[in-house]
C-alpha cells in the first residue's frame, strides 16, 4: 500500500484539526520488536563495552557493515527468487534489486571478505556488533530484532585459530560479568560426526538429519530416550509417536558410546573418541584437529572447567565444515517468578570454510564465535549477575524562575564539567514535582537554588540516595542522618565534591 503524499495528508488533517476518533493509530509496538529503557541498554552496552576491550586486546579489529544486503548474498535464506521475504525481512530497489536487512554478522563478513580479499591482511580477524532481523513467527523470548556480537578469523585453517576463538570467548564471557568457570564452552567437531556415520554405515542425509536431532535431545530425554529415538521411535507422554532413525542395536549404541566419550578431560575425551570413530580418514582428521585444538588452549591457559570436549553437541552441523562449539551457562538461575530453571546456551560457533566460496569460488577457511547480546545479558540478570540492575539519572538542577534559568544552566554545566551527569528541570511543574521527577529519573541528588542562594554565592543540594535508602531502612535513621546529612547549604565552589561523595556512598 503506497502511503499519501505530503499535500494529501494535509488536506485529511488540516494544521489545528484534531483527527477523529477512527483516524487516530493505536499506539503498538509490531510484533516481535521491543522497547528498551535505561536499564537494558545500560546493562547491553555495558557488555560491549567489556567484550570489545577484550576482542580488541587479542588483536580484533572492529567492523562495521550495513544494516542491508542484497538478498542473494544471504543464501539460504531464499525461498523464493522473486519475493525473498520469508525468513528476512527484503525490499525491491529502484534498480529492481532485492535487498535484505541482515540475518546475521557473518554473511555480511562473507561479503565484505570477498569484496576486499586482496587488500586484507589474511588472516582477517574481526569484530562487530549490532541489530540483526528474522522475519520469522515470534514468541516468548523469541524476537525479530536482537543485538549480536560475533569475532571471526578469516583466512586461517589451523585448529589454532579456532582454539584461539574459544579462548577468547571465555575471556569475553567473563569480563561481560560471568564469574570464571560459570560458563563452559563446549567443542566437537563434524569431521567426527562424519566418521561415525561411516563406521556405522548411515549414507542417507536424512537418516543423518534423524540421527543428529535424536542426539540433540540427550539433555532432555536421557539415554533410554534417545535410544528409542535412534531405533524405531519413541511414544511420548502424550501418545504421540516420533518415528525414529532406523539403526540396529549395535549401531544405536555406537551413537550413544560417542555422546558418552565427554565424560572426563580433554584427552581422556580423545582417547574415547578414539575408539569409537578412529580409523577412518574423516574422523581420524577430527580427532587430529581437536588435539591441536586441546594443546593450544593448554598453552591459552584454558583449562577443561572452561573449555571441554563434548560430542553431543549438534547443532549447525550443516553449516559447519569443523570444530563447531556452544556456550552453556552452569550457574543456578531463576525465572521471573523465582523458580529455578536451565538457562542453557548462551553463544556458539564453529568453523566455516565454505561460506566466503559462495562469492569467489574458492573455498576460504573461517571461524568465529557468537552470542545474543540481550540473551546474555538476561542470562545474567537471572544469575543475579547483571552488569547493572539500575539506570542511574543524573543530578536535577531545580529551577524556581524563569529570569534565573541562565544561572540553573552555568550550575549544570559546572556539574558536567565535574564529570557528574546533570539536567536542567525544564518542565512547568512547581518544586515538589520537580522532586519527584528526580526521584523518578533515580537521581542521586538535586540542587536547588534560590535567589538567597545566589546571593550568597551557595547551592541546597538534597540528598535523594540517602532519601531512597532511608525509605528501606527504617532502623537507626538518626545515625545515618548524623553521618550524612539529607539536605545541606554549601559554598557553591563545593557543589562538585559534595555529589562526588554522594555517589561514591551509593
Amino acid at each position: 500500500m503506497s502511503l499519501p503524499s505530503s499535500n494529501s495528508l494535509s488536506d485529511a488533517a488540516p494544521a489545528g484539526k484534531r483527527p477523529a476518533m477512527s483516524e487516530r493509530p493505536e499506539a503498538r509496538s509490531p510484533r516481535g520488536f521491543i522497547d528498551r529503557r535505561g536499564r537494558d541498554v545500560v546493562a547491553e552496552r555495558s557488555i560491549l563495552a567489556a567484550v570489545s576491550k577484550v576482542y580488541e586486546a587479542w588483536g580484533f579489529e572492529p567492523l562495521e557493515t550495513g544494516a542491508f544486503e542484497y538478498a542473494d548474498a544471504l543464501g539460504k535464506f531464499l525461498p523464493d527468487a522473486d519475493r525473498p521475504n520469508e525468513g528476512v525481512f527484503a525490499l525491491q530497489d529502484d534498480d529492481d534489486q532485492w535487498m535484505a536487512l541482515r540475518y546475521d554478522l557473518t554473511a555480511p563478513l562473507a561479503r565484505f571478505a570477498a569484496q576486499n580479499w586482496e587488500t586484507l591482511p589474511k588472516p582477517f580477524r574481526r569484530y562487530a556488533f549490532g541489530p540483526v532481523w528474522r522475519n520469522e513467527k515470534p514468541g516468548p523470548g523469541r524476537f525479530r530484532e536482537f543485538v549480536q556480537c560475533d569475532a571471526d578469523t578469516v583466512g586461517s585453517a589451523r585448529p589454532e585459530a579456532d582454539a584461539e576463538i574459544i579462548a577468547m570467548s571465555v575471556e569475553g564471557l567473563e569480563a561481560a560479568g560471568l564469574p570464571a568457570g560459570s560458563a563452559v564452552i563446549k567443542i566437537n567437531n563434524r569431521k567426527l560426526l562424519n566418521g561415525l556415520m561411516s563406521a556405522i554405515g548411515v549414507t542417507s542425509e536424512a537418516q543423518k538429519l534423524t540421527i543428529l536431532r535424536a542426539v540433540d535431545k540427550l539433555d532432555r530425554l536421557g539415554p533410554d530416550g534417545v535410544r528409542l529415538l535412534l531405533g524405531e521411535g519413541r511414544k511420548d507422554e502424550s501418545g504421540d509417536f516420533t518415528k525414529g532413525a532406523g539403526l540396529n542395536p549395535a549401531a544405536a549404541e555406537r551413537v550413544l558410546a560417542f555422546t558418552a566419550a565427554g565424560v572426563g578431560g580433554r584427552s581422556e575425551t580423545l582417547a574415547k573418541l578414539a575408539d569409537v570413530v578412529g580409523g577412518s580418514a574423516e574422523g581420524d582428521e577430527g580427532l587430529n584437529e581437536l588435539a591441536a585444538i586441546d594443546v593450544a588452549l593448554r598453552g591459552l591457559g584454558v583449562g577443561t572447567d572452561r573449555a571441554a570436549f563434548d560430542p553431543s553437541v549438534v547443532r549447525g552441523l550443516e553449516y559447519y565444515t569443523g570444530a563447531v562449539f556452544e556456550a552453556e551457562l552452569l550457574l543456578s538461575t531463576l525465572d521471573e517468578k523465582g523458580q529455578p530453571m536451565r538457562f542453557g546456551s548462551i553463544g556458539g560457533g564453529g568453523r566455516y570454510d565454505d561460506l566466503v566460496a559462495r562469492f569467489t569460488g574458492e573455498r576460504t577457511p573461517a571461524t568465529g564465535f557468537s552470542f545474543g547480546v540481550s540473551r546474555l545479558a538476561a542470562a545474567l540478570r537471572a544469575a543475579g549477575r547483571g552488569r547493572a540492575t539500575t539506570a542511574r539519572g543524573p543530578v536535577v538542577v531545580i529551577a524556581f524562575s524563569q529570569e534565573r534559568m541562565a544561572d540553573y544552566f552555568a550550575i549544570a554545566r559546572e556539574i558536567r564539567e565535574a564529570g557528574i551527569p546533570a539536567e536542567v528541570y525544564l518542565g512547568s511543574s512547581g518544586m515538589k514535582a520537580q522532586m519527584k521527577y528526580a526521584d523518578r529519573r533515580l537521581s542521586p541528588a538535586a540542587v536547588i537554588v534560590g535567589d538567597d542562594e545566589l546571593a550568597a554565592g551557595t547551592v541546597t543540594v538534597k540528598d535523594l540516595d540517602l532519601g531512597r535508602e532511608l525509605a528501606s531502612k527504617v532502623t537507626d535513621n538518626a545515625q545515618w542522618r548524623g553521618e550524612r546529612p539529607g539536605q545541606q547549604t554549601i559554598p557553591r565552589g563545593e557543589l562538585a565534591s559534595a555529589l562526588r561523595r554522594i555517589l561514591d556512598a551509593g
